[in-house]
C-alpha cells in the first residue's frame, strides 16, 4: 500500500482527520475497492490483505480508518455513540470521503464485521458496483453480546489493550466507542434488515463456521432479503476470514468479481 495520507472532513459539526492509504493508485482506470474495517480495526490492522486482494483482482484500493480509529481523529472522551452509529458512517462519512477524494464512479465495497454492516447500509442508499462482506451484522445476536462482553474483560484485565494499542493512536477511543454501544441496552434491538431490500448490486456474503461474534443466520438472512446474494461458508475459520483463510477468501472473491465483469449471456 502507499504511504499514509490524511484529509479533513466535516463530521458532527467539527473538522475530522481521516487516515487513508491507496493500493495500486497507478491503475487510474481500474475499478475502485473500498475497504471498511471491523469494530476494532484500522488501516494498520488490515495488514497487507487489501494489497493482496487488489493485486488478485486488478483493482485500485482505498483503505481508511473511520473517525475514532487508527490515526484518524479520536473520539472525544465524553462522546457516546448512538445506536445509529453505523448508519452515520455509511450515509455521511464514506460519501464525504469519496467526494473529497474526487471518486465519482460507483465503488466496490469490501467490509468486515461492523464494516460489513456499513457496506450494506451504503449499498442500500448509494450506487455501488458490488459488495463483499465478511462476518457482517444485520441484527444483534446473543453470541455477539457474549463475545463483546468477554472482550471488555480482556481489555480491562488482560493484554488486549496492549495488543490493540499498536493499531490506534488513541486505543481507548477505539475500544470504548465500539464496546459501550454494543453492550448498551438500547442497542439490543438494532437491526438493518429493513434496509437490505433496496440493495440492487451483486453481493457476496462470507462467514466462518467458528465465528464467535455471529452465526450463519446473519448471511443466510441477507440472502433471504437480497436475492442476488451469493454465500461463502468457510470451515476452520473464525471472525476474520482474511486472516484465518486468506487464500480461500481471495479465490472466492476473484471468482465473484470476475463473474460480474463478464456475466453469462
Amino acid at each position: 500500500m502507499s504511504s499514509t495520507s490524511y484529509v479533513i472532513i466535516d463530521w458532527q459539526g467539527r473538522p475530522c482527520r481521516i487516515e487513508y492509504q491507496w493500493c495500486n493508485a497507478n491503475l487510474s482506470d481500474a475499478p475502485l475497492m473500498v475497504f471498511l474495517h471491523e469494530g476494532l480495526g484500522s488501516v494498520a490492522m488490515w495488514r497487507d490483505y487489501p494489497q493482496q486482494l487488489c493485486d488478485a483482482l486488478g483493482v485500485r484500493g482505498l483503505v481508511y480508518s473511520r473517525p475514532g480509529y487508527g490515526q484518524s481523529t479520536p473520539r472525544a472522551a465524553d462522546e457516546h455513540w448512538a445506536p445509529d452509529f453505523m448508519h452515520r458512517q455509511a450515509h455521511q462519512v464514506l460519501p464525504a470521503l469519496l467526494h473529497i477524494l474526487g471518486e465519482t464512479e460507483a465503488p466496490w465495497l469490501f467490509g468486515h464485521s461492523d464494516g460489513g454492516s456499513i457496506a450494506l447500509l451504503y449499498a442500500a442508499r448509494h450506487a455501488t458496483a458490488g459488495v463483499m462482506v465478511l462476518a457482517p451484522h444485520i441484527l444483534v445476536e446473543d453470541v455477539s453480546i457474549q463475545s463483546i462482553a468477554l472482550a471488555k474483560e480482556a481489555y480491562e484485565a488482560k493484554d488486549l489493550r496492549q495488543r490493540l494499542a499498536r493499531f490506534h493512536a488513541d486505543v481507548d477511543s477505539a475500544f470504548w466507542g465500539w464496546n459501550k454501544i454494543w453492550l448498551s441496552p438500547e442497542f439490543r434491538s438494532w437491526s438493518i434488515v429493513r434496509e437490505l431490500s433496496t440493495i440492487g448490486c451483486p453481493l457476496l456474503a462470507i462467514q466462518g463456521v467458528e465465528d464467535a461474534y455471529g452465526t450463519l443466520a446473519q448471511i443466510r438472512d441477507i440472502q433471504h432479503h437480497v436475492a442476488q446474494t451469493q454465500l461463502l461458508v468457510l470451515d476452520s475459520c473464525g471472525h476474520s476470514p482474511h486472516r484465518d483463510q486468506p487464500q480461500a477468501l481471495t479465490q472466492a472473491c476473484k471468482r465473484f468479481f470476475q463473474a460480474q465483469l463478464s456475466p453469462n449471456p
